[in-house]
């Protein structure tokens, strides 16, 4: 062994409690009663004390080196990995779950290794895997190319339901199409990672806002709403369940609707997921009305605190299984550039923060226990993803991701003490812990706030949807 972790709070599958961790290389090698693993010399030992001992955080909602269209016809683009993924390791999050956006003229193999070079290029400091995402009118080709995607360990297919706003014509999958992808989803054993919004009501209520001269960001609610929802979510879910074997990912649920919609399809059987994010989960509309409110923003949008209330109910029954980011990092200055409801940046720097805020709300103030925390920042989206137990366990056999979550770090989440951008919508946001050191595959990565990290040593990780999550809704 290399490492040895002793701690009174070790969170495995199977126990939360006293233990040790014996590591080897990149893998934990035993978990053993206290006092039992040998430390022969060279061996570091951690001691964690009453420190929550967690595997690493995963996120599974990331878009690094994305295009941001600015209100002017301008085009910035995201933070690469290198920020995103050191960011990560900071919050102890060890590994990302991105995107590779498939466009008219390519291939799907060609996209990937588009992606790849770009990625490679400004190198990851965490683990990392792709959804593979297409968009509009799909040539004939595109679903088996898909296929060929799944059996080459990108398990995961993003769709869009909607354009999102006026100027992003073509983002839209028609059912059709759709219909062809989980049949491809369906042989090959994918995964359906769904944006979910009712084309139709949303550019209803892009046309209303403007001929009503309403049209600045803080109506976002109207026209990205509940109703939009409701409406998509049903209509994709009932698609699945006529292509038996289809399992989905609802991805940033931000309505109660979205909420019950997951939930009565789960009570039918159907192996459907819901994802949120904290920042669903901890604003609301009325947030868009701060300075700045901007900062609070992704698409579809932020709802009313009963739709909040709702998430937070979907969380504790099992209908919101991950807590996202959908991060996007950019600087303030381009988080807030647009105005309007059709302009207005979406995602959010949020990474590193992640896993102490919901530690924070999920179990200092709500209740929820250890083990339900564990589960919505890492265990779930390692089990659905198709990374479980390599990733998100700490057990025999898996690779060494480990955050040391420590309750005696309490801080206020302030822009300039973090990695991602100069702003943060957790500004002035009390927290009841704070990553003490975060472990990747082994190695020490970021300890007492200090990176001893490698800046590029990422892997990216292969993946398969496992039988039990595509059959039924297995968490």
């Amino acid at each position: 062994m290399d490492l040895v972790i002793k701690g009174n709070c070790i969170v495995t599958p199977y126990s939360i409690g006293p233990a040790e961790i014996g590591i080897a290389g990149e893998k934990i090698v035993a978990i053993a009663a206290p006092g039992s693993l040998p430390t022969p010399p060279g061996v570091r030992v951690v001691e964690a004390g009453d420190s929550i001992v967690m595997p690493g955080g995963i996120d599974p909602h990331t878009h690094c080196l994305w295009p941001i269209p600015g209100p002017n016809g301008t085009l910035d683009q995201t933070q690469g990995a290198s920020v995103v993924g050191r960011a990560a390791l900071y919050g102890g999050t060890t590994s990302i779950l991105d995107f590779v956006r498939w466009t008219h003229g390519k291939t799907i193999e060609g996209a990937i290794a588009e992606r790849d070079a770009a990625w490679k290029a400004d190198g990851c400091p965490c683990d990392y895997a792709y959804h593979i995402m297409v968009e509009g009118d799909l040539p004939p080709d595109i679903p088996a190319q898909l296929g060929e995607a799944i059996e080459a360990g990108h398990a995961t297919t993003k769709i869009f339901t909607t354009d999102i706003t006026p100027s992003r014509k073509g983002r839209m999958v028609d059912f059709g199409d759709i219909w062809e992808v989980f049949q491809v989803l369906s042989r090959k054993g994918g995964l359906g990672v769904i944006h979910a919004e009712d084309n139709d009501i949303v550019m209803h209520m892009y046309a209303k806002v403007f001929r009503e001269n309403r049209a600045g960001f803080e109506n976002m609610a109207e026209v990205h709403n509940t109703l939009s929802e409701d409406l998509s979510f049903r209509r994709v879910m009932r698609l699945a369940e006529h292509v038996p074997g289809t399992a989905l990912y609802m991805m940033h649920v931000s309505a109660g609707n979205g909420v019950r919609a997951i939930r009565d399809a789960r009570a039918k059987g159907l192996p459907i997921y819901g994802e949120s994010l904290h920042q669903y989960m901890l604003y609301t509309s009325e947030d868009y009305k701060r300075p700045n409110g901007q900062m609070y923003h992704t698409y579809p949008s932020l709802k009313s605190q009963a739709d909040q209330d709702e998430l937070w109910a979907g969380a504790l029954d099992g209908s919101i299984s991950c807590v996202a980011t959908d991060e996007l990092c950019c600087s303030l200055a381009v988080k807030t550039q647009g105005k309007r409801v059709d302009d207005t940046t979406g995602g959010n720097s949020g990474v590193e923060p992640r896993v102490a805020v919901m530690y924070t709300e999920m179990v200092g103030k709500r209740g929820f226990t250890l083990r339900q925390f564990v589960d919505a920042v890492s265990t779930n989206a390692a089990k659905i993803m198709g990374m479980y137990p390599r990733k998100g366990a700490i057990a025999a056999g898996a690779d060494a991701d480990i955050c040391i979550l420590d309750p005696k770090l309490k801080r206020m989440v302030r822009a300039e003490a973090l990695h991602e951008s100069d702003y943060t919508p957790w500004e002035g946001r009390q927290v009841d812990a704070w990553p003490a050191m975060t472990i990747l595959r082994g190695k020490i990565m970021v300890e007492n706030d200090r990176w001893v990290g490698d800046a590029a040593g990422g892997k990216w990780l292969p993946r398969r949807i496992a039988q039990e999550i595509r059959t039924a809704p297995a968490v």
